[in-house]
């Protein structure tokens, strides 16, 4: 699909996820919109580019989406979408982006005709570098695949699963994982703090030396162990820190301990 042939979408909530979509498409040249969000300031940033209702209820009579892009928190699945039921069945592509929701348990809220695409997409798609990844649900055609590939795209990388539980390690790692490295800024500045330089001058090497790793790791064909070894001099100051990080208790198994937590918990928020 061209980038400037995008169809009428419909946008259930507007909060950062939701506005960072909205941003990758009307960048991408979309024309006609309509945002359901109850909460007006979040949708103020576009005043005049899209339509803006509170509710279901409001939107303009006759318009017919060729997705609903479901934007809004879990718990508010069970209140929400039976209020978008009505697009069902029309050939619309539901696009949810709702941690832990299974297209199950979506297209017993929508109807069972409903066209479900689950995806899980990370907070870099704020400034287009996002990664996300999408499972098509039982009746999606082709073509609808390729309409959800096209709205991810514009917010960064997409791919697909073929098995929809892969779907909650995905949430664990590539949805939380934004998190854990802003971790790592965080106790990184806090640890050069703690060795005596100057907060400020602490906040800025942690952070421009994150930024700037994962614009390394991003620009090299070389995998993030060789890139790592590559920083590694032999009986040197790194060699002793990863002595450290990288003992038996330390970041391994914490790290997939967490990814292990982080996926139980998006299969228990499928109920």
């Amino acid at each position: 699909m061209g980038t400037d042939a995008l169809p009428p979408l419909l946008l259930v909530g507007c909060g950062k996820m939701g506005g960072a979509m909205l941003a990758g498409w009307l960048e991408r040249g979309l024309k006609e919109v309509v945002v359901v969000e109850p909460h007006a300031p979040a949708a103020a940033a576009f005043a005049g580019r899209a339509t803006v209702v509170p509710g279901p209820e409001a939107i303009p009579a006759g318009f017919r989406p060729a997705a609903v892009v479901l934007a809004i928190k879990p718990q508010e699945a069970a209140a929400t979408l039976p209020g978008f039921a009505r697009f069902a069945g029309e050939g619309t592509l539901f696009l949810s982006i709702m941690a832990g929701r299974n297209t199950a348990g979506m297209r017993a809220l929508l109807g069972e005709q409903a066209a479900v695409v689950r995806a899980m997409p990370n907070t870099p798609a704020a400034v287009r570098q996002g990664f996300t990844v999408g499972f098509a649900g039982p009746g999606v055609t082709e073509a609808q695949k390729a309409l959800a590939d096209s709205l991810l795209s514009a917010i960064g990388e997409t791919a697909w699963v073929a098995e929809e539980g892969l779907i909650d390690p995905v949430t664990a790692v590539s949805g939380g994982g934004p998190a854990y490295v802003f971790l790592l800024a965080e106790v990184m500045e806090a640890a050069a703090i703690a060795e005596g330089l100057p907060p400020e001058l602490a906040r800025r090497m942690a952070r421009v030396t994150v930024a700037g790793s994962g614009a390394l790791l991003a620009a090299s064909a070389e995998d993030a162990a060789t890139l790592r070894k590559a920083v590694t001099s032999p009986k040197g100051t790194t060699e002793r820190a990863l002595a450290v990080l990288m003992a038996p208790e330390a970041w391994p198994k914490l790290m997939r301990e967490a990814i292990a937590a982080a996926t139980a918990r998006s299969r228990e928020l499928a109920g």
